[in-house]
């Protein structure tokens, strides 16, 4: 590759649900003796691996099915996860809603002050809309829960940049917060979605887009999308695609792989999957098989290959502008061939 990219794989916090088949495993979670085990033996390959970036989500709950499993929570597990790595930045992701951003704030600041200055948050507006109702948030219609979002992002910034912060907001309010300790430097925001409304608190208030799998051509038109908004707002945006790479010596070996997963793929697990992420506008939306064989639409990226054709891929879309990928490492051969040329 002419250029390197920045890389982020998921944190280990979740344990059942990658694949909507119906042979997927049943979950399960590590107690406290296992983590030595199952988690943190996971987080050292990540940094022994040299990836700039490990991204915890919050899925509180998860089916594990259709959908990935119900997570460890977020805040804890970034707090671990702090302890016992070095480089890796850790991107925490947080459901505006189910927590004050005030309160974010803090943690954050503290996370920020314990890992050296290596926390950033990953802000989602939410799709998962039955896990909003376990819980008694209110999950508003899709466009009002970005409009929650940035003004969290607002607050967070606020209280992070400023000695003493108020706002007043239709969601959220803060009266002239302290925040201590202060950060070590400016708050870096991701974001996921590709709708309007998401397109639109991009341009505005985050930093970096996370893209779920697809074509150069999806994917271009979403980067697309966001450049123009970022026009009118005078900011700009980096982008993070995920991908889940399947490389092997051949192309043919490769996609004869990918066949055998596409005909076990569950398809009334597909259907529930639509139905389940229906919150979300504009994602899960491709009918494609490869795009139900992983969460996020990570075969969709078509990774897939020889480690010359997945070179070519990677290429094509560090030109769209592709800064970060995020990706699942349990592909060895990426991790041996690909990636040492990613990180460089």
């Amino acid at each position: 590759m002419s250029g390197r990219m920045l890389t982020c794989t998921w944190a280990p916090t979740v344990f059942a649900g990658p694949r909507v088949v119906s042979t997927n495993p049943e979950g399960g979670f590590p107690d406290g003796r296992a983590l030595d085990h199952a988690v943190l033996p996971a987080l050292r390959r990540i940094e022994e691996l040299g990836l700039s970036h490990l991204l915890i989500a919050q899925r509180w709950w998860g089916s594990g099915e259709e959908m990935e499993g119900s997570s460890l929570d977020c805040l804890a597990m970034t707090a671990l996860f702090a302890a016992h790595t070095e480089r890796v930045r850790l991107v925490t992701a947080i459901h505006p809603g189910f927590f004050h951003p005030t309160a974010i704030a803090k943690w954050g600041a503290t996370l920020d002050w314990i890992s050296g200055g290596r926390w950033d948050i990953n802000v989602t507006s939410g799709w998962n809309l039955r896990e909003f109702d376990m819980y008694g948030i209110d999950t508003l219609e899709h466009g009002e829960r970005y409009a929650r979002s940035a003004e969290f992002i607002d607050v967070l910034r606020g209280a992070w940049d400023a000695p003493r912060f108020s706002y007043e907001g239709r969601f959220y309010r803060a009266d002239e917060l302290e925040l201590e300790p202060r950060p070590s430097g400016p708050l870096t925001v991701f974001q996921g979605g590709q709708s309007d409304d998401a397109v639109a608190m991009a341009a505005a208030h985050s930093d970096w887009m996370f893209l779920n799998g697809g074509t150069p051509e999806r994917i271009e038109g979403v980067i697309g999308r966001v450049r123009k908004a970022c026009r009118a707002t005078g900011r700009s945006v980096r982008f993070a695609l995920y991908a889940a790479p399947l490389v092997r010596r051949t192309d043919a070996e490769a996609w004869a792989e990918i066949d055998a997963r596409i005909a076990v793929i569950d398809r009334g697990l597909a259907e529930r999957r639509r139905a389940a992420t229906g919150g979300a506008e504009g994602m899960w939306a491709s009918d494609e098989d490869l795009s139900l064989l992983d969460t996020n639409e990570g075969y969709a990226a078509r990774l897939i290959g020889s480690p010359d054709t997945v070179y070519e891929r990677l290429e094509a879309f560090r030109a769209l502008g592709v800064e970060m990928l995020h990706f699942d490492t349990r592909d060895e051969l990426f991790n041996e061939t690909i990636l040492p040329e990613l990180i460089g």
